[in-house]
C-alpha cells in the first residue's frame, strides 16, 4: 500500500504509516522549518516544499491520502451557493486531488472546534463534499490521552473509503466495546439509511462520532473509548537534567505572590496556581502529576511554567516531542525555539495510526 501525505508538517502521519508497513511515496508542506525536518528525517521521499496548488500535477497515484488540513474559513459566497461549494479554500484542493487520483482511502485530521464552528456549517460543507464524490465517510473525535500520551489533545479524525458494490459500509472507528454502550434504537438508525439526516436540514454543531454518505449523515455522542491505553502522567516523560535556560525560578516565585493557589485538575491537567484576573491558560502554573494541556503553535504557550521538584520551568523541546509521541531528536535540524511550534502543530502519530489501522484492516483481511 502506498500513501501520499498532504500538509505533512513534521511527519506525524508518516511515522504512523511507517509503523503499519505503508510506504509514503510523496509529501508536501509549505512551511520551511517543517520541510527541513521532514526532508532530513526522510531523505528518500519524493518531497516538495511549496504551495500545494502549484504542484498538483506532481502527485502520483496512491492508495491512501493523509493530511492535517488547515482549518480555513469557507467564503460567505460559498455558503450562499450551497454546501457543495468549497471554492477558494485549501479544502477544495483536497477534493480536487481525491477526485483526480481516486485513492482507496483517506484520513484527515483537524481541531475539535471544527464540529461546532458556525453551528457546524463548515463541517457540514466538508462532509457533504467528501461524501458526494463516491466515498463513505466516518468521523470520530479522539484524545491523545487514550493512546498512552500525557496530553489532553482532542482531534477530529475523518476517514473515507471508496464505495463500490462490494464495499462494507459499516463504521470502522466504533470498536465492539463502544457499540455495547449504544442503545438498540441508535444501532437500528445507523443501519437504516432512511433514518439519516439530509445536510440541508442540519442546524446544530455535530456530535463527536458519525457517518456520511451521498448527502446524508447520522451522528451520536460516544462517551467511551474501549481501546484506550493506560493513562500516562507528565512526570513520566520529563528529562532528568534539563538545561538551566529552561528554568524561571525567581521570576515565577514573584508571579506566585500575585497568584491564587488552585491545586485542582481540569481535563486531567494539574493546575497549581493561577494569576488573579488571568483568563488564559498562559497565566497558570501547572503541576506534573496530571497530563499536559494541549500543546499549540502559539509562541506565548511555549513559556508556560511547571512546578517540578520545587523548581519552576517551561517544558523542554524534547519533552514536547515525548508528549506528542515523536522521537526525542526528531526536530533537531531546527532551533529549539522553532521546535515548539512544529511539535505544537503536529498530529500525534499514535492517534492517527489507530485510525488508519481501523480503516484499512478490513481490506487486508
Amino acid at each position: 500500500m502506498k500513501s501520499v501525505e498532504l500538509f505533512s508538517g513534521i511527519g506525524g502521519f508518516r511515522i504512523a504509516c511507517d509503523e503499519l508497513g505503508i510506504e509514503t511515496i510523496w509529501a508536501n508542506d509549505i512551511d520551511k522549518n517543517a520541510s527541513k525536518v521532514y526532508m532530513n528525517n526522510y531523505p528518500d521521499t519524493n518531497y516538495i516544499n511549496g504551495d500545494i496548488n502549484e504542484c498538483l500535477s506532481a502527485i502520483p497515484k496512491h492508495d491512501l491520502l493523509t493530511g492535517g488540513f488547515p482549518c480555513q474559513p469557507f467564503s460567505s459566497a460559498g455558503k450562499k451557493l450551497g454546501v457543495n461549494d468549497v471554492r477558494g479554500t485549501l479544502f477544495a484542493t483536497i477534493i480536487e486531488i481525491i477526485k483526480e487520483k481516486e485513492p482507496k482511502f483517506f484520513v484527515l485530521e483537524n481541531v475539535k472546534r471544527l464540529l461546532s464552528m458556525d453551528n457546524g456549517s463548515h463541517f457540514s460543507i466538508i462532509l457533504s463534499s467528501l461524501s458526494s464524490i463516491g466515498y463513505f465517510i466516518e468521523w470520530r473525535m479522539l484524545n491523545a490521552i487514550d493512546f498512552g500520551l500525557p496530553q489532553n489533545r482532542e482531534r477530529v479524525i475523518i476517514i473515507g473509503w471508496k464505495n463500490n458494490p462490494s464495499s462494507d459500509n459499516k463504521p470502522r472507528m466504533l470498536p465492539e466495546g463502544d457499540l455495547i454502550n449504544i442503545n438498540k434504537k441508535n444501532i437500528t438508525d445507523i443501519n437504516d439509511f432512511s433514518k439519516w439526516i439530509n445536510f440541508s436540514d442540519h442546524r446544530l454543531k455535530f456530535k463527536n462520532w458519525g457517518c456520511a454518505y451521498e448527502g446524508k449523515f447520522i451522528d451520536l455522542n460516544i462517551n467511551t473509548f474501549s481501546m484506550a491505553k493506560p493513562a500516562k502522567k507528565l512526570f513520566e516523560v520529563l528529562e532528568e537534567h534539563p538545561n538551566e535556560s529552561f528554568f524561571f525560578n525567581e521570576d515565577t516565585k514573584e508571579r506566585i505572590k500575585n497568584s491564587v493557589e488552585v491545586n485542582r485538575y481540569f481535563n486531567g491537567v494539574e493546575i497549581r496556581y493561577n494569576q488573579k484576573g488571568g483568563a488564559r491558560m498562559g497565566y497558570s502554573i501547572f503541576g506534573i502529576n496530571g497530563v499536559a494541556p494541549t500543546l499549540t503553535s502559539s509562541t506565548s504557550r511555549h513559556y508556560e511554567r511547571y512546578e517540578i521538584e520545587g523548581n519552576y520551568r517551561r517544558l523542554t523541546n524534547i519533552e514536547y516531542a515525548r508528549i506528542q509521541g515523536f522521537p526525542d531528536m526528531h526536530c533537531q535540524y531546527v532551533s529549539v525555539y522553532d521546535q515548539y511550534t512544529l511539535f505544537g502543530n503536529a498530529v500525534p502519530p499514535a492517534l492517527v495510526k489507530w485510525a488508519i489501522n481501523q480503516l484499512i484492516n478490513n481490506e487486508r483481511n
